[in-house]
């Protein structure tokens, strides 16, 4: 049979950190990249917004464009990384109603549209791959798609966000304010200019309904996502931490149980010894259980232009292997219609840190409202002094800090604002979750 010589046309939607890694990546390793697929690979396009700024010596100008839509129509394989969930989807089901396969990094589009994207995909007969959009270059999301197809997957948990986790190492290992913390990462080009999706959660949240779609075959997408920040955590919090030989992560945490799916997003303690305690800076890290193959860890740089740059053109090959032999990938089977676990249906140890006046009978009536609510209380520590002080109050300020025994996150969130009504009892409680 004579060789096909006819270049896999690839068009690359956005210039920005990781498009401009993603084209050099394609353009100087081309030669070897297509003894790698069988057959030659070829940047065709590069769409941006304003050619005159990109300005890449691995980019020929004459394959800028800003006619977004017209590319993807002349390519066989479209890279998206223009990011959003407006324009981007516009332009992936574009490519995909062109006969055109497709390749994201775009978490937030494919925690919100994702389904309608893969059943496009799947009606069109090309492929949607998407390996960067979740732990960047961490090879996670194929295994978890097709090594694990023949397994059962009941949870997963890990950390997503590189911003978050360079924030707390931080505050862990220097004793800084989050502010300060923030500042410096902004500075260092670790957080963006306006972090709020990183802080706050959201970036794990995104992550998280795409974990859950696919590890149990239904659609979750970000609505479904429970979702706490790292914004309310204190050097209070990450002091008595250490003084307990713990460690706050943020944690992206899907679950299937009896009582149905779960997704959530939250700060947790875990001991310091536990694997992911030495999970620092930038890196993420993910745990996978499944009923068979047990207990699995993904580990590695969870974000950077070139990292993240090294699993999109992974999946362009995977894609352009697809094409030169004239088949398609396996679609995304998401057969199972399972409902959402109830808020009351997982069960936890939390920890719990008060600022209250020092007046003698103070832990006697908060043990009394946990009693109460039918709270188990397992330790108290009010050895830890507070940094925070009470305006309307003019003696001490005491920290007490409560470890329950396993209750579930409503009874809890209960108990503490009925405590949060005592007279004594002074600013923002911290709650966080305490993870064997």
């Amino acid at each position: 049979m004579a060789e096909n010589t006819t270049p896999i046309r690839v068009a690359l939607l956005g210039a920005g950190t990781v498009g401009s890694a993603t084209a050099r990546l394609l353009v100087e390793q081309k030669e070897e990249l297509g003894k790698r697929i069988g057959r030659p690979i070829e940047l065709v396009g590069v769409a941006c917004l304003d050619p005159d700024e990109v300005n890449y010596p691995w980019i020929d100008k004459s394959l800028l464009t800003t006619d977004t839509a017209g590319l993807c129509t002349r390519a066989d394989i479209v890279i998206e990384l223009i990011g959003g969930t407006t324009v981007a989807r516009t332009f992936v089901l574009k490519a995909i109603e062109s006969g055109a396969s497709v390749v994201t990094a775009n978490k937030a589009l494919l925690a919100k549209y994702g389904p309608e994207i893969y059943q496009a995909a799947a009606d069109k007969g090309v492929d949607i791959y998407f390996e960067a959009a979740v732990g960047g270059a961490i090879p996670f999301l194929r295994p978890l798609r097709e090594s694990l197809v023949g397994d059962k997957v009941t949870s997963m948990l890990g950390i997503v966000n590189g911003t978050t986790n360079y924030i707390l190492d931080e505050m862990t290992t220097k004793g800084l304010q989050f502010d300060d913390v923030l500042k410096d990462a902004q500075a260092k080009g670790y957080a963006e200019a306006d972090p709020t999706g990183d802080i706050e959660g959201y970036d794990a949240a995104n992550k998280a309904a795409i974990m859950a779609t696919l590890g149990f075959h239904t659609n979750v997408t970000i609505d479904d996502v429970s979702v706490e920040g790292i914004t309310k955590i204190t050097a209070d919090d990450i002091a008595a931490a250490t003084a307990e030989h713990k460690v706050i992560k943020l944690l992206a945490v899907v679950e299937r149980s009896e009582a149905g799916v779960s997704a959530r997003v939250y700060p947790a303690l875990l001991s310091d010894t536990h694997p992911l305690a030495s999970v620092h800076g930038s890196f993420n890290a993910v745990f996978v259980k499944a009923e068979a193959a047990d207990d699995l860890m993904f580990y590695g740089r969870g974000a950077g232009g070139d990292p993240t740059a090294s699993a999109v053109v992974g999946d362009v090959v995977t894609e352009a292997r697809h094409i030169a032999a004239g088949c398609t990938g396996p679609e995304i089977p998401l057969y199972n219609d399972l409902p959402f676990a109830p808020a009351d249906a997982s069960r936890a140890a939390f920890a719990v840190r008060f600022l209250i006046h020092d007046k003698p009978g103070v832990l006697a009536a908060i043990a009394a409202e946990f009693a109460r609510n039918g709270v188990s209380i397992n330790g108290v520590n009010q050895d830890l002094k507070p940094t925070a002080v009470d305006p309307g109050y003019d003696g001490e300020i005491q920290q007490l800090r409560i470890v329950t025994h396993p209750t579930d996150e409503v009874t809890l969130r209960n108990t503490v604002k009925a405590v949060q009504q005592l007279d004594f009892v002074t600013g923002e409680p911290s709650i966080l979750r305490v993870l064997d």
